[in-house]
């Protein structure tokens, strides 16, 4: 290797090692993480490589010699009776698999492993002395730690006396602080009501809520704690590590009622792959599952390394935080004239998908965050939640940055923006007829699901009806024909003929005039009334015309509906042209009444609320609605204390974190077809099972 190569790698070194360093000081001590997991594992990764490939590099300041950030403020230090170690990670199946392999090798036979999951939370350390607890501790470097007593101690769940007649004379039990998904978002709330600083995530809420000077302030936290594992011992020596969750449990300790002991790598890769499909089921955030060597001597035997044990490993997951630079801030029209900023962020890879943009929700939360553009942020993208941008990482500002400013006028037609009403929240267009941006959203929602569903009215064909003029409104929709259609490029082939998706999208446009009344009112685009109020309204009313001229008596005492929406419809109603809209589709065809839904008399899902998310395999999600209502539930669009269950597709998003944080019962699609054919008592039991075993 030549003295430039060697001068560019002692340079690497130092930068890496100067860099992590910094980070672990911004994580542990300042509470204020500059890098995202993501981010910081690569950094380490690098570093490791590179101190393998050159081994005389490795001095005593190196993050790779220690656990944690080795320096501490605020609170007094100290010594863990057994050093706490960090785990090596593995990040897919052939990484997990070559550890499996060293691991059985150097056992000298098959080894049975420990699955758990792996909570993103902080890490503590526990000291109980003939059973009182002693010292409560953060992880520190491994070796010392921050001395976290008086706080822990206010931590509802952790027993201040383990229960038993006679328990051993030592004991450090090892375990994870984290703050659940509902209660951080409670937290975040209170906070911002009394103009104190919110946290980004759970995890560093925990943190700064165990760290607080005054233990009365931890204690009105919402902390949780839950222990995976122990340390120095006298008195007790179990000879498995499931065999010392059963004792911590039987003392009173909070342990996890999902680990596995499985006796197979294709068995752990299973359990991996369930909880990758379900993590957002949880009460609180994990970022992967760890896998341990479950026999106690077998532990001995594989030893450790300077950092972590040779016996356990950390499978994680994609990252759902990221950092990136926030390049700026636009708007968005949407169908009802309310105008949205959203970030433009520099392309990441996140939550399975590479992001460009995320929401910024309105311009009170742009001014909450406090993010400047040019910014680096934190990006969170979890199941199939809109990317959302939650919050600016102050200590990478360099001064450049720069705070924005809402635009005064629309962008799509320069139109003055205004609330609609003078508490309002939000900014909206007012020109709603003639602005191409709400006109384009609605026409795209027309043709989504919870409008009419019309297969080949998407994004791209909305844009070029509306931006080509083929449409003046959303009323022309119902009357297009072929010569109207080849006004715009879109629908043409190249030699100028229609194109066959054209002909298809005409067809769909017939199909869809004959379809149920409350999909009629749902693509009006009135405000506040979504497909559950439409649907109410037209099992009330059975006709548009009386739902347009009903008074808001009437309305309001329909279920599902109440005074706010009542008012909406009255107020769309009340507009000259939205009633012309309604003339051009009547005209056009579109069925306009339905026949009265018939009384049956008690149906067997009465009473009960469920919420529908995700994707189901045997059902689309309307479908799902259809069957529900068949059969008397009410379906509603958020989690509550009030709904019965949540059935739970794939790629199944924040409603589920609800849910659990909530206690409602969960129902995968075959708990759904329990739901469906036996009915609530039979569902609440599947329900139940189903989470006994994970």
């Amino acid at each position: 290797m030549t003295s430039e190569v060697t001068d560019k790698v002692r340079t690497r070194y130092a930068e890496l090692v100067s860099k992590i360093n910094d980070a672990q000081h911004r994580y542990y001590v300042d509470d204020a993480p500059t890098l995202s997991d993501a981010a910081y594992d690569e950094l380490m990764h690098e570093l490791e490589a590179l101190e393998l490939e050159r081994p005389e590099l490795v001095s005593q300041d190196s993050p790779t010699q220690r656990v944690g950030a080795g320096e501490w403020l605020g609170f007094a230090s100290v010594d863990h009776a057994e050093r706490m170690l960090s785990l090596d990670n593995a990040f897919n199946d052939d990484q997990l698999a070559a550890w499996a392999a060293r691991v059985e090798k150097d056992a000298g036979a098959p080894v049975r492993y420990l699955c758990e999951l792996k909570i993103d939370g902080l890490a503590v350390n526990l000291t109980y002395e003939k059973g009182r607890l002693t010292r409560g501790a953060t992880r520190g470097d491994g070796r010392t730690g921050e001395d976290v007593t008086a706080n822990v101690r206010r931590i509802a769940g952790i027993p201040h006396k383990l229960a038993g007649d006679n328990p051993p004379d030592l004991v450090e039990v090892r375990g994870e602080i984290y703050f659940p998904a509902q209660a951080f978002a409670d937290l975040n709330a209170a906070q911002l009501a009394a103009g104190e600083r919110t946290y980004v995530n759970p995890r560093n809420a925990a943190s700064g809520s165990l760290r607080q000077k005054d233990p009365a302030i931890t204690a009105k936290r919402a902390l949780h704690l839950i222990v995976h594992g122990i340390g120095a011992r006298t008195g007790f020596e179990p000879t498995s590590q499931s065999d010392a969750y059963a004792q911590l449990k039987a003392w009173g300790l909070p342990t996890s009622e999902r680990w596995r002991v499985v006796d197979s790598l294709d068995e752990v890769k299973a359990y991996i792959a369930n909880y990758a499909a379900h993590r957002h089921d949880l009460e609180h955030d994990i970022d992967g599952v760890v896998v341990k060597v479950d026999d106690v001597a077998e532990q001995a035997k594989l030893g450790a390394t300077s950092r972590a044990p040779r016996w356990a490993i950390a499978f994680k997951y994609p990252p759902e935080e990221v950092n990136t630079k926030l390049l700026g801030i636009e708007v968005n029209v949407g169908r009802t004239g309310r105008v949205t900023p959203y970030a433009v962020l520099e392309p990441v890879f996140v939550g399975g998908v590479t992001v460009a943009s995320a929401t910024l929700h309105n311009q009170q939360e742009v001014a909450r965050k406090g993010v400047l553009i040019g910014d680096t942020v934190v990006i969170r993208r979890a199941g199939d939640v809109i990317p959302e941008v939650l919050g600016p990482v102050e200590a990478l500002r360099d001064g450049s940055e720069h705070a924005w400013t809402m635009p005064a006028t629309c962008p799509s037609c320069g139109t003055k923006l205004a609330p609609a009403k003078e508490a309002d929240v939000d900014l909206r267009c007012p020109n709603t007829r003639y602005c191409k941006a709400q006109l384009s959203e609605r026409i795209i929602y027309i043709g989504g699901r919870d409008g009419f569903d019309i297969e080949g009215m998407g994004e791209k064909a909305a844009l070029a009806l509306v931006n080509d003029g083929v449409l003046a409104d959303e009323g022309d929709l119902f009357s297009l024909d072929e010569a109207r259609l080849a006004k715009s490029p879109f629908f043409l082939k190249k030699d100028g003929t229609l194109s066959t998706n054209a002909g298809k999208l005409l067809a769909n446009l017939e199909l869809a005039k004959t379809k149920e009344l409350f999909r009629v009112l749902t693509s009006l685009s009135i405000r506040h009334t979504g497909p559950t109020a439409a649907r109410a309204l037209a099992n009330h009313f059975n006709a548009l015309d009386a739902i347009a001229s009903a008074s808001l008596e009437q309305m309001s005492v329909v279920e599902d509906v109440g005074g706010t929406i009542a008012e909406a419809v009255r107020e769309w109603f009340a507009e000259d042209w939205h009633r012309e809209v309604v003339e051009k589709w009547r005209a056009a065809g579109v069925l306009m009444e339905q026949e009265p839904v018939a009384d049956t008399g008690p149906k067997p899902l009465d009473g009960l609320t469920v919420v529908v998310t995700g994707t189901l395999e045997n059902h689309t999600r309307d479908g799902a609605a259809d069957a529900l209502t068949a059969l008397g539930a009410k379906v509603a669009g958020s989690v509550s204390k009030k709904t019965s269950f949540v059935v739970v597709g794939e790629n199944a998003g924040s409603k589920l974190d609800k849910a659990r944080s909530l206690g409602v019962p969960t129902l995968d699609e075959a708990g759904f077809a329990v739901l469906l054919g036996q009915g609530p008592e039979a569902a609440k039991a599947y329900a139940d099972a189903n989470r006994e075993n994970g």
